[in-house]
């Protein structure tokens, strides 16, 4: 079994943090859903502007409110305005790879979805693995190469 992307929130913005709570992450239950996340579920947290890497469990605010709040000990790590990546995971037999399709948000500055996207790994003729990134129209997007030691 191998631990694989399920979904993601990629640069949501926290709206809050909120110390004094008892801990965890706050979102609004409508990107949670669309991105496959479940309630108490356990996440990454990737702050991109400290650089900051958390793991806590997810709870979910008032729908429709674009929320990111920060709680307890989590509170610390980002700030309102701070740009994050949420990410949850999967245990899955690797020869079931080609079957996970995660979902992948982004957002804007007020957290509404900008982008819709999913990932996609299939395997080519010559038996390597092929990753892409999918948009809603299932059309590929060029995925970043680079080359190191250039």
């Amino acid at each position: 079994m191998r631990k694989l992307v399920a979904g993601k929130l990629h640069g949501i913005y926290v709206t809050e943090a909120n110390l004094n709570y008892h801990g965890s992450i706050t979102l609004d239950p409508d990107h949670c859903e669309e991105a496959g996340i479940l309630p108490m579920e356990f996440v990454e947290i990737w702050n991109r502007n400290s650089g900051a890497r958390i793991s806590t469990y997810v709870i979910l605010g008032e729908r429709g409110s674009r929320c990111c709040v920060l709680n307890g000990a989590a509170a610390r790590t980002c700030q309102p305005g701070d740009q994050i990546i949420i990410c949850n995971s999967v245990y899955l037999d690797e020869s079931r790879i080609t079957s996970l399709k995660p979902k992948v948000l982004t957002f804007d500055e007020s957290n509404h979805i900008r982008d819709r996207l999913s990932y996609s790994v299939d395997i080519n003729p010559e038996g390597k693995y092929t990753f892409d990134i999918l948009d809603e129209a299932n059309t590929v997007l060029p995925v970043p190469v680079l080359v190191c030691g250039t």
